[in-house]
């Protein structure tokens, strides 16, 4: 571990809006399960912002992030050539390992750890807060770190190289740069756990089996239930309808990762995304466009702000609604909308942060409407392959940075973290990362 006592870290202040950025300790371990990462890139996301804005509940100041990457410089005792019992990790872990760490602690040994609801493990802390320091900084220390991160490498965890845009002999791990794999942290997993949640609802399911409810929901049944109707959809009632509220970050992977899906699945599909600010829906349509048609499977990829959506659903469905709407903001204005644009008998995935404000409908709205909510916090471990996958295949929008495909805008030095999280905060910039050492 490096001799060196102090590092650079960006600090948040209450209330709000004071980003500062300070010399603190280089962490040691504290725990027999720790690890200490000396951080080669962190990220700048939209949950940040509501800490930034004072919307939580902190009250003394805290290393920002919780996304970032790096290499082991330190292990805790746990961590041993045959660590019994315990998470694989502890057994194979070294120092000098590359690892992605995801957003929250896991322990990967409790009852939501075993059945992959990682996010809500009985240890859950998220990086970033009073509590646990975040990865804006040089070096981080990882409680459970056998539990929580990820290391990229071993080989055996990659598999075989994938096909890639553009690149007929596949991508391996080692093609991909820090900057790519640094969207496994929270943005990336986060939109296919939107998306992966919307397609595998009982109520969207009938579209993607082209069977009626509740025939297409009822797996593991043997032989036919007298009376369940099993007669194949007609086409245009398969037809999925879907909107995507918000196009920030997570909001553009969702996209990514929706189209994804139902190419992979060959089901027809028209997708409305929507947001208020003109920047983040060109750089929709641009990341689509990227995509090749062949990819894009059978299906209607429309841009739209939150006036035009409405005109457009009411089009597309005469004026019965999305099947599920994927909202990626975390205010009451999106899940709003979401209510207006959702059908009856229709699904609504909630992904953004929200805060204490009380839902903007009543119970008999959601009774009326049979609607059904899915709420909270990705489990970003649990969801890392899939993400891994597509990470790997959509290297055509994931891969740069700066480039008008791009979800990744630009690399900056803590000097500019004041400045990056004022633009960020007023949507005049992108998905932003830090280079601790720039």
């Amino acid at each position: 571990m490096s001799e060196a006592s102090e590092q650079r870290a960006v600090f948040w202040y209450p209330p709000s809006y004071d980003i500062r950025v300070e010399t603190a300790p280089i962490p040691r371990i504290q725990e027999p399960d720790d690890a200490i990462v000396k951080i080669t890139l962190a990220g700048l996301c939209g949950s940040d912002l509501h800490t930034y804005r004072g919307h939580g509940e902190d009250t003394k100041p805290f290393i920002c992030g919780h996304e970032f990457i790096g290499q082991v410089i330190a292990l805790g005792s746990s961590f041993e050539t045959d660590a019994a019992g315990r998470p694989s990790l502890y057994s194979t872990l070294r120092v000098g390992d590359k690892v992605v760490s995801p957003f929250t602690v896991s322990c990967g040994e409790c009852h939501f750890c075993r059945v992959g609801f990682t996010c809500r493990c009985v240890e859950s802390r998220l990086f970033g807060t009073e509590m646990t320091p975040g990865g804006q900084a040089q070096y981080v220390r990882v409680p459970r770190a056998g539990g929580t991160l990820y290391s990229l490498s071993s080989p055996d965890f990659w598999g075989k190289p994938k096909p890639s845009p553009g690149r007929s002999s596949g991508v391996s791990y080692t093609d991909i740069a820090d900057s790519s794999l640094l969207l496994l942290c929270d943005i990336l997993p986060t939109g296919v756990f939107a998306a992966f949640q919307a397609l595998h609802h009982p109520k969207v399911l009938p579209m993607v089996l082209t069977l009626p409810y509740p025939s297409s929901s009822l797996f593991g049944v043997t032989g036919e239930v007298a009376g369940v109707i099993t007669t194949p959809l007609r086409p245009e009632d398969a037809v999925l309808t879907l909107a995507i509220v918000g196009l920030g970050p997570v909001g553009l992977c969702a996209c990514v990762s929706l189209v994804d899906m139902l190419a992979a699945r060959k089901v027809p599909y028209r997708i409305v995304a929507i947001d208020l600010v003109e920047a983040r829906r060109q750089k929709a349509r641009v990341m689509y466009d990227t995509i090749d048609r062949a990819e894009r499977g059978e299906g209607e990829f429309v841009v739209a702000s939150i006036e035009e959506s409405k005109g457009i659903v009411e089009q597309w469905t005469q004026g019965v609604g999305c099947n599920a709407i994927l909202e990626a903001v975390g205010n009451n204005s999106a899940l709003a909308l979401a209510y207006d644009l959702v059908r009856p008998f229709g699904h609504i995935v909630s992904v953004g942060v929200h805060g204490e404000p009380q839902m903007p409908f009543t119970g008999r709205q959601l009774y009326n409407k049979n609607v059904s909510f899915d709420f909270g916090r990705c489990p970003v471990r649990a969801m890392f392959p899939l993400a891994v996958d597509l990470l790997v295949r959509r290297q055509d929008v994931f891969g740069g940075v700066g480039e008008p495909a791009s979800l990744i805008d630009r690399i900056v030095g803590f000097d500019e973290a004041v400045t990056s999280y004022d633009l960020f905060d007023k949507g005049k910039v992108g998905k932003v990362l830090f280079d601790p050492w720039k």
